[in-house]
């Protein structure tokens, strides 16, 4: 695929100048981050990293992903909801994940107790990647799907505007009208909004559940003031402070500081540093409760990776979602190779294979939030060492994809301008709210474009590897 600004990349002047306007838009417009040294205060901030400029993405692929994102929604939903599949499936994994099984635990006890939840909200983005064939034709291949926490819909909703003027200074005013617009940060706000009017208490608040260090601050005030906007209250709170200060009434309503919570909105809770016995208590407590948890924690087993690994098995779809072969269709359209690495002699072929030809694979534990699959070398050192062993039913194993690269400038603070070949993935946010059986609201609620350099094998925007982008359809 042939990047539509070769003539731009090589103009060292012109790349220069649009690097300092680029900036200045990307400040302007609230492509913001905290800093590292300062990351629980906004006197200091600077721009979120980004791409000069949008990456070519096929129109054909783009489109796909759009197409196929309500048909991901009802899985995870359906998934949600089946406890049989949950426990079959992640057998193997809790035996030797304490995280999973930490979750599943409380998963269990909530449905022991019987959910006092009615409405039920899903904000997931999943994610793909342009497999280039041998032909040179793209296609295109699921990484993952999100389910819980998935970021960066508010800044990636300013992102766009900043690509559109660079496209202008350097003279491509045509390119310019070309990008698409695009508000994720609307549409998640929306699913909220649903979901706490479903709720049915007018002096409920939303409660943004967030982390301890809150860099990402801005893409999560984007959301925010959406709500607000709508005349909803927000309050913003951590783990710690539903320990101290949360508690449940007769009816499972939940109250923090004397306010009752229609929506919990997890931005924290997907990786096990998070939780201490205090913090675990806390999810237990917010399980528990009647408030809409987006996501609820079935769903969030919903999208662990072993989850992924087993959808990928012949007729393992149609027996959750039966009755729909055309969404069966387009979502097995996209799905890359996936192994199971349980004990047997399935798992212990496949760890063979991998160990003799490691560049063909990705290795990916049981873990959200980036930089944790293992690529190459490394991978083939943890295979060899966990091979004989029941640790390695913690991962699967994945095929890995191979997309065209294309020269971009990545714009960081404090780094040098320079090219780079990179790669870039795709995400498409879905928003759906359940009120006991009936599906409510089922949308795609926009898109993110990650761009990395081809070096950097794994990890996202707020892991400092991947830069935020724009899709320039070709």
């Amino acid at each position: 695929m042939a990047s539509p600004w070769r003539d731009v990349v090589r103009d060292a002047a012109a790349v220069r100048d649009a690097a300092a306007v680029a900036v200045d838009a990307a400040l302007l417009a609230g492509v913001l981050m905290r800093t590292g040294e300062q990351p629980l205060s906004s006197d200091v901030v600077n721009y979120a990293p980004f791409t000069l400029l949008p990456s070519a993405v096929p129109r054909a692929l783009f489109e796909q992903a759009y197409a196929v994102q309500q048909d991901f929604n009802l899985l995870v939903d359906a998934i949600s909801q089946n406890k049989e599949f949950l426990e079959q499936t992640l057998a193997s994994t809790i035996k030797v994940d304490d995280f999973t099984a930490q979750l599943f635990r409380i998963y269990m006890q909530v449905l022991e107790e019987g959910l006092a939840q009615t409405v039920f909200l899903g904000i997931n983005r999943s994610d793909y990647m342009f497999d280039c064939g041998l032909d040179g034709t793209a296609a295109l291949k699921q990484i993952e799907i999100n389910t819980i926490a998935a970021s960066f819909g508010g800044l990636t909703s300013r992102t766009a505007d900043v690509h559109g003027l660079v496209l202008k200074v350097l003279g491509k005013t045509k390119e310019a009208s070309r990008l698409l617009p695009n508000n994720p940060s609307k549409g998640l706000a929306l699913g909220i909004a649903k979901a706490w009017e479903l709720y049915g208490s007018q002096s409920a608040v939303v409660m943004f559940l967030v982390e301890e260090i809150q860099r990402n601050i801005f893409d999560q005030r984007c959301v925010e003031n959406e709500l607000w906007n709508r005349n909803i209250r927000v309050i913003r709170r951590r783990f710690r402070d539903v320990f101290e200060k949360g508690s449940l009434d007769g009816s499972r309503r939940l109250y923090i500081d004397g306010q009752e919570v229609a929506v919990v909105y997890y931005r924290e809770g997907y990786v096990p540093q998070t939780y201490d016995q205090q913090n675990w208590a806390a999810r237990l407590l917010l399980e528990r409760s009647r408030a809409v948890k987006c996501p609820d924690i079935a769903t969030q087993l919903a999208g662990t990776k072993k989850v992924q690994q087993e959808l990928s098995r012949p007729g393992t779809l149609e027996k959750l979602l039966p009755g729909h072969p055309e969404a069966v269709a387009r979502m097995r359209a996209t799905f890359a190779g996936l192994y199971s690495l349980d004990e047997g002699e399935e798992g212990d072929k496949i760890a063979a294979a991998a160990i003799a030809d490691p560049e063909r694979f990705v290795l990916k534990p049981q873990r959200e939030g980036g930089g944790n699959n293992l690529y190459g070398e490394e991978l083939r050192q943890v295979l060899e060492k966990i091979k004989d062993s029941p640790e390695r039913t913690s991962y699967i194993l994945m095929d890995k994809i191979k997309p065209q690269p294309a020269l971009n400038y990545l714009l960081r603070a404090h780094s040098p301008l320079q090219v780079s070949e990179c790669i870039s993935e795709l995400g498409i946010f879905g928003v759906y709210v359940r009120q006991g059986q009936e599906m409510v609201l089922n949308e795609a609620a926009g898109h993110l474009l990650r761009t990395k350099a081809i070096q950097h094998a794994d990890g996202g925007v707020a892991a400092g590897v991947a830069v935020l982008d724009t899709p320039y359809l070709v």
